[in-house]
């Protein structure tokens, strides 16, 4: 039927085998709203999260925030974008997830024209994470040139981002990740790279400006005396600073709990950064829309995963 489409689903929560691809209503766009015919669709970890936990809504559902697609049809108010352009974007997070699907709808304001350097894949790779790591690291912790960042799980879907950012905007980035991915992480644009193996580095770390944190636990409690006063640290796990809070106000560390929001502005400068060959993201594998399930099941290495649609 015409006014229905393929989708991702799940009716009840857990692991990777409660989804499954069905035939579920094709959205309509409403006022503000664009609707996309989808592309390619990120994978992310909060994707899992939500898979187990359901925290944004009722069963059923369909996962999914990053998209990237063809804009198929517009609502009412919707001027700045037309059928047939290429667009990608970060629908709201977390109650405007529908990503894993043929179609989706989302506000016509969080998504921005696809760069021709980037493919769908790619395109779609970008936003959550790559959001995440501009507004931790450029509006948040506002790195200048010379600061010195330290960029932790550095080869992740954030990290290997944030580092790129980081060298972007001038600092000296420590990437926390391993031995056998430090000419990666070099590629990237880290000037030291250490190994978490074999180092913790807040025993050998002294002094930076500031810290990204994605690991969470016991870390940023420890993160602290990697920081110098007046630094500060990011973390995109909010729920794991409060441990840290006592040894923060002593030594003159700031804190802040990052949740990402879907932001045009924040993509915008993404784009420049690609534009410029300043950023690019690393596709760890692709799945076709059937195999979402595999795609969580299966461990994959640096960069991030891609659902492919059509």
């Amino acid at each position: 039927m015409a006014n229905m489409m393929n989708a991702v689903t799940q009716d009840s929560l857990g692991g990777p085998e409660v989804l499954y691809l069905g035939e579920v209503e094709r959205p309509v766009p409403g006022i503000g709203e664009i609707l996309i015919r989808v592309r390619a669709a990120g994978v992310n970890p909060a994707d899992a999260m939500y898979r187990q936990s359901g925290a944004f809504g009722a069963l059923p559902f369909t996962l999914g925030w990053d998209v990237s697609g063809v804009v198929e049809q517009t609502g009412p108010g919707v001027t700045i974008f037309a059928p047939g352009d290429e667009v990608f974007g970060l629908l709201p997070f977390p109650r405007g997830a529908g990503a894993y699907a043929e179609f989706v709808t989302g506000p016509a304001r969080a998504f921005v024209f696809k760069p021709e350097k980037l493919s769908h894949v790619e395109a779609s790779a970008l936003p959550l994470a790559g959001l995440t790591a501009w507004q931790a690291l450029v509006e948040t912790a506002q790195v200048q040139p010379g600061m010195r960042v330290v960029i932790t799980g550095a080869t992740g879907g954030v990290g290997h981002l944030a580092v790129q950012i980081a060298h972007a905007l001038g600092a000296y980035t420590i990437a926390v990740g391993s031995t056998a991915q430090a000419d990666y992480l070099r590629g990237l644009g880290a000037d030291d790279v250490i190994d978490y193996r074999t180092t913790d580095f807040t025993e050998s770390v002294r002094d930076v400006d500031v810290v990204l944190e994605v690991i969470g636990g016991d870390h940023p409690a420890r993160d602290v005396r990697t920081v110098a006063a007046g630094g500060i640290i990011v973390s995109t796990l909010p729920q794991s600073l409060a441990a840290a809070a006592p040894a923060a106000a002593h030594a003159g560390v700031r804190l802040a709990g990052l949740f990402v929001e879907a932001d045009r502005v924040g993509l915008a400068g993404l784009v420049d950064l690609v534009t410029a060959g300043a950023l690019r993201p690393t596709i760890a594998a692709t799945y076709p829309l059937a195999e979402a399930s595999t795609a969580h099941a299966t461990t994959h290495g640096a960069g991030k995963v891609v659902l492919t649609v059509g």
